[in-house]
């Protein structure tokens, strides 16, 4: 599988990477399931994975699913949402929080530890100096590098013109942006990407499937999804029919047109089983998209530059949706 450099780490990671979420509980499978996933993506050369400890027991499986293996690997996690009651300030905690993480993961040190929603305040609450960024996870951040604990320092956020000001401190090394960059989502490209550019931090992209929206295609589109704006089914619609006219699939034209920017480090994969990684990493090794069929996506993904103020964050393809007035 090809490889790329992770910005100013220097490490060389495989342009897919495993993303932790569904190998948890969260993704309904048992864990043997979880094992072989994991395993069979090292062993079609996968070299990086991704967890976080508010990923239910994803940190657990990976430190099973990893042990033993003779395949070489980096690994990133997070701080953040542990322990219960969470105070992002208490530097005690967190670094105990980081004590967790290696015992799950049955690892003595950690490749990259990412700041979890640093972009959200409303969820974690960083900083202490909203000028500058800075609050106790910064001084822990330094010590757990002096002490050679963690290799590198990350961002994991979600919001496209937020994070921006975050990594323009300087003080990281890669940046995870998920729901920002995709077939139909390209908020990222405004912001994100240039300033990791800029601050030459390696970009990792997160959910290239939009949690399920583009994985696979959805009645709803024809029949009404009426929490969606006439432009973005319009737009799904377009999309639907040119995939059609190329006979190329939903899932890898999602994969393969993030892995079509050379300035992506590594994307992450949600599989949950040995079949759906095999068919992600076969998407993959087919390299990127021809020019014509990436222009042709750009003026797909253009009828809808920004996010419509009420679409739903998650797009709740495939289930019941009670609307944002449900809880009132």
């Amino acid at each position: 599988m090809e490889r790329r450099i992770l910005g100013k780490t220097g490490l060389k990671v495989s342009v897919l990477g495993m993303g932790g979420l569904f190998v948890s509980k969260i993704g309904e499978r048992n864990r043997e399931h979880s094992y072989k996933a994991v395993k069979r993506a090292l062993e079609l050369g996968v070299n990086y994975v991704d967890t976080a400890p508010n990923y239910a027991d994803s940190e657990e499986v990976l430190g099973h699913a990893l042990e033993g293996t003779k395949h070489p690997y980096y690994l990133s996690t997070k701080v953040g949402g542990r322990p219960q009651p969470f105070d992002p300030k208490n530097k005690d905690l967190l670094r105990k929080s980081v004590e967790e993480s290696l015992r799950l993961l049955n690892q003595n040190t950690i490749d990259i530890l990412m700041v979890h929603e640093p972009d959200r305040p409303g969820q974690y609450d960083w900083w202490e100096d909203y000028d500058n960024f800075h609050g106790p996870v910064c001084d822990l951040l330094d010590q757990l590098k002096s002490e050679k604990i963690i290799r590198f320092t990350g961002l994991g956020g979600t919001t496209a013109y937020q994070l921006p000001h975050i990594m323009a401190t300087g003080n990281y090394d890669v940046v995870l942006t998920a729901f920002n960059y995709s077939l139909l989502w390209r908020e990222a490209s405004i912001a994100i990407i240039p300033e990791a550019k800029k601050q030459n931090m390696g970009i990792i992209i997160g959910s290239p499937l939009q949690q399920g929206a583009l994985s696979r295609r959805y009645p709803e589109i024809d029949t009404g999804a009426w929490w969606l704006s006439p432009q973005r089914q319009k737009q799904f619609k377009k999309l639907y029919d040119f995939l059609d006219d190329i006979e190329l699939s939903l899932p890898e034209a999602s994969l393969r047109m993030v892995l079509s920017n050379p300035d992506i480090s590594t994307v992450l994969m949600g599989a949950r089983s040995v079949e759906e990684v095999e068919k992600n990493v076969k998407s993959a090794n087919a390299g990127p998209l021809p020019p014509d069929i990436l222009e042709s996506l750009r003026e797909i993904a253009d009828m809808v530059p920004f996010r419509p103020f009420e679409e739903p964050f998650g797009l709740p393809f495939g289930r019941s949706y009670a609307g944002p007035w449900h809880a009132r």
